[in-house]
């Protein structure tokens, strides 16, 4: 008997559908890639790392033996840049939401979180057994109703992104700070896809603001261009996860090697104002051309811009039109995105010349021209 012999069938179905995922061959190099999180363009530097002398591999978890001197120079690195009492490194993004979900929130409480927030959030609120009030996508009146609704819980929170990887648009963070405030509740954003891009020294989006999230989560694989997490805030908090953060008590410490690396790219990440204004003209450039041609995108800001496409099987088939002409962007379907959402998620980065931009806006208007 084949234990796993359903899974063909259940494979079929996705592929029927248009929503089946499938490994694809490296892109060649004259490929123009324009679903990459590289907003800044470092991810396609090498680290300056010539003098570099620290262990490949941490050993162990760091509660155990894996602690070196490289991961709090990191920490130290990230406290300083976000200017927050302290931080603490995760393998990935995902561990970083759902170890600090899981580990905070607890039945009894409830957690007020927007509908589109990342899966990462979703399961971090699952697991923590914590009652989840589903908000509508950036409606303050409806985070307000929720936390008056919640009198009674053991604690409140609010969980956001600050900058929805997949629509390119941002909450009203000084607004749902207040509320949070008004109603004794804690407030925690996700700035993956904001550190680097926006803010003084790419702060983010909470920095622009003028909020100081109770916790701040943010990632080192986008604008930072390298791979692993962090959680910033009190030192109270940072402790806290240290001991309850499931997925960091019991994974391996990060790399030391990577740990170095990154604290030097921290530091070119701050200092790189030339790249975010590049970027900051790239994006207006590229939203204005497609506006002018009535292409269907979705109101944003930053370097996301929506394509709406309509139906799986269409976005699909744009995605593979551009790539025969030399323009990679991923197809986004269910259920990344709602079942009449699928589109391509143009996402640029500082590396783009303006001339190479224009080329893809003509091959994009040709596709409009032939629907």
């Amino acid at each position: 008997m084949d234990g796993l012999g359903h899974l063909d069938a259940e494979l079929a179905k996705l592929r029927s559908a248009d929503l089946l995922r499938q490994r694809r061959t490296p892109l060649p190099l004259t490929t123009l890639v324009l679903c990459s999180n590289d907003y800044l363009g470092f991810a396609s530097e090498p680290p300056s790392m010539d003098d570099a002398s620290a262990p490949s591999g941490a050993g162990a978890s760091r509660l155990v033996c894996g602690e070196h001197p490289q991961h709090r120079q990191l920490e130290q690195a990230v406290a300083e840049w976000l200017q927050t009492e302290a931080a603490l490194v995760f393998s990935s993004g995902y561990a970083a939401n759902v170890g600090t979900l899981s580990a905070l929130c607890q039945p009894g409480d409830v957690i007020v979180s927007d509908e589109l927030n990342h899966a990462s959030i979703i399961d971090g609120c699952r697991l923590s057994g914590a009652t989840l009030r589903v908000v509508p996508h950036l409606d303050a009146a409806a985070v307000e109703l929720a936390l008056a609704e919640s009198r009674s819980a053991r604690r409140r929170w609010v969980v956001t992104e600050s900058y929805f990887s997949m629509d390119g648009n941002t909450p009203e963070l000084a607004t749902v700070h207040e509320l949070c405030q008004a109603h004794d509740a804690t407030l925690i954003v996700d700035e993956a896809h904001a550190v680097g891009v926006f803010g003084a020294a790419g702060r983010g989006l909470c920095q622009l603001a003028g909020v100081v999230p109770d916790v701040l989560i943010g990632t080192f694989s986008k604008a930072v261009g390298l791979q692993g997490a962090f959680v910033a805030g009190k030192k109270t908090l940072c402790e806290w996860l240290w001991n309850c953060a499931r997925p960091f008590v019991f994974s391996t410490g990060v790399s030391p090697w990577l740990a170095e690396a990154t604290t030097r790219r921290i530091e070119q990440v701050a200092a790189a104002d030339d790249r975010r204004e590049k970027l900051q003209a790239i994006t207006a450039r590229f939203r204005d051309e497609l506006t002018a041609l009535a292409a269907p995108i979705a109101p944003s800001h930053g370097p996301i811009v929506p394509w709406l496409a309509g139906k799986p099987q269409e976005v699909v088939a744009l995605s593979q039109r551009l790539l025969e002409r030399g323009i990679f962007v991923s197809p986004i379907r269910p259920p990344t995105v709602p079942l009449d959402g699928s589109r391509l998620r143009f996402t640029l980065n500082a590396h783009l010349t303006f001339k190479r931009l224009d080329w893809a806006v003509e091959v994009l208007g040709s596709e409009l021209a032939r629907q």
